[in-house]
């Protein structure tokens, strides 16, 4: 059972898999986007089309707001890794046609080593594929299970490699890029928000200007920013103390990132609504709770 999980998960760190969902997330995010607005488009157009004409235009105009702040939250979410990387002068995650000049050059090398051609049709075959194209479980595990038993352990781990370990340091040396990161779906859904509040203003509901950058400021700091601090944090600790078990490792990461973020994230961004936000905006915000969707996120 172990086996079969650690070869799925060598499976998923295919470079040529990474690169293609990398490539086509995009595509996915839009295409979601698009099936959550046709249901709710089916249900208030013709499911639930209201006899009112009165309710019938404000469910209208809700779902064009609503509409338009998805869209506007999924294009955020697309280009911010390409800003947060120019920002930061992070390396991108390699495209399908470099990621496949990478595995055949590590192949071509492997193949150059008297030494290693002798290995059986079948693995040759499959090697000779992954030059440029993805793998299936099937085939990752018998190449997997093949190499290994004829000393090739190190090539797999060349040619698929392992999740790296990473250190507090390397935690706290990607904060910059990870906050800007996650900063700018927030800031697009935030703004696109409060936008389409002004062109298609809610009579009902006058503080959402003020609700929606305390939501922000909640989602920023609970969930993305004090996340990444909690978890370096913690792995900082365990460093100190030369605790390298990797369950404990992972246990402390979720309890840094419960206790930093989670709820003191919530705490903070409370605190700042209270005491910046909504006496700004003259408005009263009801304090934000962690919620089970929060924590599902992590």
């Amino acid at each position: 059972m172990i086996n079969n999980i650690k070869t799925f998960a060598k499976f998923l760190d295919q470079p040529l898999l990474i690169s293609k969902l990398n490539k086509t997330m995009p595509q996915i995010l839009l295409g979601a986007g698009c099936l959550i607005t046709s249901k709710n488009a089916y249900d208030v157009f013709v499911k639930n089309k209201n006899p009112d004409e009165q309710k019938q235009k404000e469910n209208q105009k809700l779902f064009l707001k609503n509409t338009l702040i998805l869209f506007a939250s999924s294009l955020g979410a697309i280009i911010a890794p390409k800003i947060a990387s120019k920002i930061t002068n992070r390396t991108l995650i390699p495209d399908f046609r470099i990621a496949k000049i990478q595995n055949k050059k590590i192949i071509d090398e492997f193949f150059d080593n008297e030494s290693n051609k002798d290995i059986n049709p079948l693995a040759k075959k499959l090697l000779k594929k992954s030059k440029d194209k993805i793998l299936s479980f099937k085939e990752v595990k018998y190449l997997i299970d093949y190499l290994n038993k004829n000393n090739h352990s190190d090539f797999i781990n060349k040619l698929i490699p392992d999740p790296e370990n990473v250190s507090s340091h390397d935690i706290f040396s990607e904060i910059g890029y990870l906050s800007i990161y996650g900063a700018i779906p927030v800031i697009t859904g935030v703004a696109s928000g409060i936008a389409v509040d002004k062109v298609l203003p809610d009579k009902e509901n006058n503080h959402s200007t003020s609700d929606k950058i305390s939501e922000g400021l909640y989602q920023y700091l609970a969930n993305i920013f004090l996340c990444n601090v909690g978890a370096g944090a913690a792995l900082g600790i365990l460093e100190k103390l030369k605790i390298t078990n990797k369950q404990i490792r992972a246990l402390a990461m979720i309890g840094g990132i419960i206790s930093t973020g989670v709820l003191g994230g919530s705490k903070i961004a409370n605190f700042i609504t209270q005491k910046v936000i909504s006496p700004v905006f003259k408005s009263k915000i009801k304090e934000r709770k962690p919620e089970i969707i929060d924590s599902g996120m992590h």
